[in-house]
């Protein structure tokens, strides 16, 4: 039996990976930090992984310590010995470093800002301090280098986030403003839950070479089902298992005029994909309204507000297809609520074939005409990918690559 530590596990993905590896019997044990002498002290779990906040903790309680356990200061998988002793390794190191070397991060002669102070901090600092960073600057809340000050380091190379700081259920948080970093080539975000993080999405929209944690959490469990079994796994299987895990994970949201076939496009992906299909304005009218009567009693403001509530919460969720209302591109808030968790496909109709009845905004073509200027460019800035609409939805839905 073996599991995962940690104090907040609900959306853990660490069950899929070490399914897709061994067949051994692998759980989560969230944990209150008054428990922890209980779970130590448990001897049906032959290994474990240990996630926030509690690596330093493991490294405390362990006997014995692997050299990188040593050198970094924190322990992420720990092996019940036959004498009940605890080992203590870091497979986060090999774990970053994959991640860092995917995306072609070169450490040497660089400034490295890390946010946050954590054991995956000391990870990551022990690394780029291997690799050759000329400056490592830890930044923490209360700490010497802290956000207040964050300006002395607007000259960082490399930006690294080990902070739980926009990690689900709190997405849509960061905690720095990244265009202030002039000089930086590559930002790194541990968090994998969402996919793009605020962090990454500002990264992206900059230029700046980004990847998410997900690569680092797979090659880390697959060095750490190395050590459970003793049995030796090849390193195509870290990109074999990411690529299975995002493509679970991502949502696939559709994006365009009102009328363009979003709603039928949807359940069409839903039959072929065998995912659940959820319609933005469906949600919106489980108040017991529908959008008409909405627009008529309270106007376009409050029917925009419910609408992001209600797309902000189905984004959040996994493995979903979502059609979104027309207009939902227009708050910036909804344009990242919906890139953070998913892929996002602008379903591009021509404007003389959009439907119009029972649409408040869209009841004419002159005014649609109106409204597709105004919101293509909004379109394009959201969407990863552009498909042409045809007359024939089964047309349109082969054009859907994914």
């Amino acid at each position: 039996m073996f599991g995962l530590l940690g104090r907040k596990l609900g959306h853990s993905l660490s069950p899929q990976i070490h399914s897709l590896l061994c067949d051994y019997e692998y759980k989560l044990y969230p944990t209150e930090p008054e428990k922890l002498d209980d779970f130590f002290a448990d001897t049906r779990l032959s290994g474990f992984n240990v996630t926030i906040p509690y690596k330093i903790e493991a490294y405390k309680r362990c006997s014995v310590l692997s050299e990188t356990a040593k050198k970094a200061g924190s322990v992420n998988t720990v092996v019940r010995r036959p004498d009940g002793s605890l080992y203590g390794d870091n497979t986060d190191y090999f774990g970053f470093l994959y991640m860092a070397r995917k995306i072609g991060c070169d450490f040497k002669g660089k400034k490295v800002l890390i946010l946050g102070s954590g054991g995956a901090s000391l990870t990551a600092q022990l690394v780029s301090a291997d690799e050759g960073a000329r400056e490592i600057i830890v930044v923490s809340r209360s700490g010497e280098n802290n956000y207040d000050n964050i300006s002395r380091h607007y000259d960082a190379d490399i930006i690294i986030n080990t902070t739980p700081v926009g990690m689900y259920p709190n997405n849509g948080e960061r905690l720095i403003d990244l265009s202030e970093f002039t000089k930086c080539q590559k930002a790194l975000d541990l968090i994998y839950n969402p996919a793009r993080t605020v962090f990454l999405l500002d990264a992206e929209k900059l230029g700046i070479d980004c990847i998410n944690g997900l690569p680092m959490l797979v090659a880390q469990a697959v060095m750490a089902a190395q050590i459970f079994t003793g049995n030796c796994f090849p390193l195509s299987e870290i990109d074999r298992i990411h690529d299975v895990i995002l493509k679970n994970q991502k949502n696939i949201v559709l994006v365009g005029m009102p009328g363009c076939g979003k709603s039928t496009l949807a359940r069409m992906l839903s039959e072929k994909l065998g995912r659940q299909a959820v319609d933005t304005d469906s949600l919106v009218e489980e108040c017991g309204e529908t959008i008409p009567e909405i627009f008529e009693k309270y106007g376009e403001s409050e029917f925009r507000s419910r609408e992001t509530a209600a797309l902000k919460a189905i984004a959040k969720e996994q493995g979903r297809i979502i059609a979104t209302g027309g207009g939902a591109i227009l708050r910036e808030e909804n344009r990242i609520a919906l890139r953070e968790n998913s892929t996002v496909i602008f379903l591009n109709a021509p404007i003389e074939r959009l439907a119009t009845d029972g649409r408040p905004l869209s009841k004419d073509l002159d005014t649609l005409k109106k409204m597709h200027a105004q919101r293509l460019p909004l379109y394009l800035e959201t969407a990863d990918i552009t498909v042409e609409v045809d007359s024939n939805p089964e047309e349109t839905l082969r054009r859907i690559s994914l």
